[in-house]
């Protein structure tokens, strides 16, 4: 995963960032119930794995906004060029382990390449965080019920990597809806970049290109 620095000295949000960095808990978030009504009915139709395309789908929206592709190294930020994700995937033991997936590729290729590496990751479950745990963003699920708001745990010192959390889908006035939560680092993004991504990720959802 390829990134590049980002100059400090011009960098509009440095006050912010300098503010934020030193706070013990720096997350900022929301929780979101997003229609998924239109999406629902396409992998029905047409036979898709619901989670793997919703993954999907999320993570180019959560691409498409550059401050969700930061992080900060070493007192510095630094930009990915495009961010994988690592999710959580339940094991017959009610563990879980993680599971990388690349996201750079047509969606008629991920799907088989999804399926492929869950089957390897049940006969090898890890908790290895791979090669480079800072161009991931972490995404779970949590399909067993519906919530209003998540918290999450966090290194200390935290870390800057997004994590996005998944729950239960419900039905309300004839429209399915799923409660999507996000957590993001606030010395690199503020409400209007995670307003952006819940923006761009309904778009996907409703299926247009």
């Amino acid at each position: 995963m390829e990134y590049k620095f980002i100059d400090m000295d011009s960098f509009p949000r440095r006050a912010h960032f300098e503010h934020f960095s030193a706070m013990a808990n720096p997350s900022v978030g929301f929780t979101v119930n997003l229609d998924i009504t239109a999406f629902k009915k396409e992998v029905k139709e047409k036979g898709l794995p619901f989670f793997h395309t919703l993954i999907y789908r999320a993570v180019w929206a959560m691409n498409s906004v550059p401050q969700i592709r930061q992080r900060i190294r070493d007192g510095k930020i630094v930009e990915y060029d495009f961010c994988e994700a690592s999710y959580t995937l339940a094991l017959p033991d009610e563990t879980y382990c993680y599971c990388h997936l690349r996201f750079d590729m047509p969606f008629e290729e991920f799907i088989p390449y999804a399926e492929g590496v869950k089957r390897s990751c049940l006969e090898n479950p890890s908790l290895d965080d791979g090669d480079d745990p800072e161009g991931y963003f972490f995404i779970s699920s949590v399909p067993w019920i519906s919530f209003t708001s998540a918290v999450q745990p966090m290194d200390v010192p935290a870390d800057s990597n997004p994590r996005l959390l998944f729950g239960k889908y419900f039905e309300e006035n004839g429209k399915l809806l799923i409660p999507v939560c996000i957590l993001c680092h606030h010395a690199l993004t503020d409400g209007l970049h995670l307003s952006k991504f819940y923006m761009e990720f309904q778009r996907l959802l409703d299926g247009e290109k």
